[in-house]
């Protein structure tokens, strides 16, 4: 993961706003304008009737930041919007339910919340028609089996994984078994990241996690292990790799591993209770998320800098999108002609990207380190990610009928 959002660890259960019995529709003439500075999260209005709720994003800033909805404790996040770059103007759908919230920015996607201000959602959610609250139920449910099956299947890979790193086990098991152990989570870290600070804990680089002054753990602390630097080796930063890092020795080996175990315990255990959901708007708003992803780590190949191995998590995020498209296609179909129309896009956007990365390999045979690829290589593959990015980013306001 890149730099994203802390919030206090809280149960993405409540977070998951009503779809049963009304989904909503929004009243809103057009989108509510944020304008996002360095030190600045200016919404342009403080309250909206109760439904799908638009933002128009303008970053007028320097760098990346990024626009969350917290809910009424200031602390969990019903919805945000990562990566958005300076200069650049985007929205973003969120579903609200009646209640009082709070919009904030994170400059640069670290430290505490910048601007924040209260926004109040008045009236109740609008009734559907029984059609669209079938297709609504089935997206869900969907989804939600998706992510309890990744999870599912994470926790053996991780637990076979780290078994390996704690012995020592590099060069034979450990290392060959790094690439694919991810391939589970990178598909449903947006689901992931709903959760607080397990996300970091799981999958926070090390730049990451000094600029946010927490403990590295996780894949990414295990990976400089299996992969250590040498001499003049510098990080994704441009510091010195060797500055403040030493490899682990076996007790601390131990610790890495039994702390991942037991983080992504902690994830299955969460995705699996019966109380948690999801709503519409997570799922599509995911499928975009991934891309971001996608955008803002694989590309650079910041993600996996030290075992290069940074195409298997852009192919996982690209099928994680495209399993959250899936699971809303029906709806935004639904929705007419231009629901049809977008989904077609979508597809054929999904297909050209798939076609590109086949290039260098696939989940299953493995794929090229990502030092060998050029930087036209890098840029092609750029342009495919924002070719499907584009449309992708309209889904949410479609399946929410916006």
């Amino acid at each position: 993961m890149t730099r994203r959002a802390l919030a206090a660890s809280a149960a993405v259960t409540a977070l998951a706003l009503a779809l049963t019995g009304c989904v909503a529709k929004a009243d809103l003439a057009s989108a509510i304008a944020v304008d996002i500075t360095d030190d600045g999260c200016a919404v342009a209005a403080a309250t909206a009737p109760a439904g799908a709720v638009t933002f128009a994003l303008a970053n007028n800033g320097s760098d990346v930041n990024e626009f969350e909805i917290l809910a009424d404790d200031q602390l969990r996040i019903v919805g945000e919007k990562e990566n958005v770059t300076p200069g650049q103007e985007v929205e973003f759908t969120a579903q609200l339910g009646p209640g009082t919230y709070y919009t904030a920015c994170k400059f640069q996607q670290v430290g505490a919340p910048i601007g924040l201000a209260e926004f109040t959602v008045t009236g109740e959610a609008s009734a559907v028609s029984a059609d669209e609250q079938e297709l609504a139920d089935q997206a869900v449910t969907e989804y939600l089996s998706y992510v309890r099956s990744q999870s599912a299947e994470l926790l053996p890979l991780v637990e076979a994984f780290t078994a390996a790193y704690a012995a020592g086990d590099d060069d034979e098991t450990a290392r060959s078994l790094f690439a694919a152990t991810r391939v589970p989570y990178e598909r449903i870290e947006p689901t992931a990241e709903a959760f607080g600070d397990l996300d970091p804990k799981i999958d926070f680089r090390e730049v990451d996690a000094v600029a946010d002054g927490l403990e590295w753990t996780g894949f990414h602390r295990i990976e400089k292990d299996l992969w250590p630097p040498a001499a003049g080796d510098l990080n994704s930063d441009g510091q010195d790799a060797l500055k403040d890092w030493a490899p682990s020795t076996p007790d601390e080996r131990q610790v890495y591993a039994d702390g991942l175990v037991a983080d992504v315990a902690e994830l299955h255990e969460l995705v699996t209770a019966d109380d948690f959901t999801v709503s519409l708007a997570d799922i599509s708003n995911g499928a975009i998320a991934l891309l971001d992803e996608v955008a803002a780590g694989k590309i650079t190949g910041e993600e996996d800098w030290w075992s290069g191995t940074d195409l298997s998590d852009f192919a996982a995020n690209v099928q994680g999108a495209g399993v959250a498209f899936g699971a809303v296609r029906a709806l935004a179909e639904s929705k007419g002609d231009e629901g049809t129309a977008l989904a077609t896009e979508i597809d054929e956007q999904f297909t050209a990207l798939e076609d590109a990365l086949s290039e260098y390999g696939s989940l299953e045979s493995g794929f090229v380190d990502y030092a060998t690829l050029t930087d036209a290589d890098k840029k092609a593959l750029s342009d495919q990610v924002n070719a499907l990015a584009e449309p992708l980013s309209k889904l949410t306001a479609t399946v929410l009928g916006v």
